[in-house]
């Protein structure tokens, strides 16, 4: 069961504050203004992109935990897809040949379907919620998602729905989702950044490198939301068994970004808090150069001696039973 984009609700890009009151009561209601808030922005925010780097990553996070799989699969869904990061790197890195993505956000749909096809990839997409996926049962070989599964109020039910959409031998991948431990010292670090950058900010002779207060406000608000929408942190065992009880089999989790992560939230909240146009070609090589030396070190040393928990993402993985 399909239906064409003109068919779902239009996005709502700017939430006022009265109807941020409201969604602080009504977690899907924050789902929806969250996101439709960030779309137009959010490649830009977490330096997202459609070539080799971020197909490398897409992939490696898909090997990390999947392992070697026979490739393509014919048809992926990726749920929650955001602007499509995940699904659309895959599918240039050779991971599937068609695809389809849902989100509950319309403005999110909006801008994954026009990086699909800007891309030229045969992709179709719909406003839908997790729990209840408007496709037919054994429709799609793969389904995948990243940083989703903590936005899903049941995360039980909607792996169920994962599997009922799945063929029988499918596989589901979902990456990119934070760990309770991991959670704790990255929003820590973000905050301290934070409320540093924007005090020292107002100092007379720092002020070109804050960025103008209506701007901050407006993060403030978004921040409120993100608050409401980041529903969940996760254990990887407790993830398993999560998975298992929805009726998965080959279950696994891995876990990644240790060292990469203290680095990573104090940048990417910096980044947040000061004019764009200050931070040139130099700090982006820093940014991403420091990120990947890190996680270096995070797969080749910190895995061996670190539980698995601390690390601050969680991959997980299972498939549908039958052949």
């Amino acid at each position: 069961m399909t239906a064409s984009a003109h068919d779902d609700p239009a996005p709502h890009p700017h939430a006022t504050a009265e109807e941020v009151e409201a969604a602080l009561k009504d977690t899907k209601l924050a789902q929806v203004l969250y996101h439709d808030w960030e779309a137009e922005t959010y490649d830009e925010k977490w330096s997202i992109s459609y070539d080799e780097r971020c197909i490398d990553y897409a992939r490696g996070r898909f090997d990390a935990v999947a392992g070697d799989q026979p490739l393509p699969y014919e048809r992926a869904l990726e749920l929650g897809c955001g602007t499509g990061f995940f699904l659309l790197n895959l599918m240039q890195g050779g991971v599937a040949k068609t695809g389809s993505v849902t989100d509950l956000s319309p403005g999110m749909v909006k801008v994954a379907l026009r990086n699909a096809e800007g891309l030229g990839l045969p992709v179709d997409g719909r406003v839908a919620d997790a729990e209840t996926i408007p496709y037919e049962d054994n429709t799609f070989d793969l389904v995948v998602g990243h940083a989703v599964l903590h936005h899903i109020p049941d995360v039980e039910q909607s792996l169920r729905e994962v599997l009922r959409v799945l063929k029988p031998g499918g596989r589901f991948v979902f990456a990119g989702e934070p760990t309770t431990i991991g959670n704790f010292y990255a929003r820590w670090l973000g905050r301290v950044t934070w409320e540093t950058t924007t005090r020292v900010t107002k100092l007379p002779f720092l002020a070109d490198w804050r960025r103008p207060q209506a701007e901050l406000d407006e993060s403030s608000r978004a921040a409120a939301l993100e608050a409401v929408v980041d529903l969940h942190t996760f254990d990887p065992s407790d993830l398993e068994k999560i998975a298992e009880s929805a009726g998965a089999a080959q279950v696994h989790a891995a876990t990644e970004e240790f060292a990469a992560a203290l680095l990573g939230w104090p940048v990417r909240t910096f980044e947040a808090a000061v004019p764009p146009e200050k931070l040139g070609w130099g700090w982006g090589r820093f940014a991403f150069t420091g990120w990947k030396t890190l996680s270096w070190v995070d797969e080749k040393i910190l895995r061996h001696v670190v539980p698995r928990g601390f690390f601050y993402n969680v991959m997980i993985t299972g498939v549908k039973p039958g052949n």
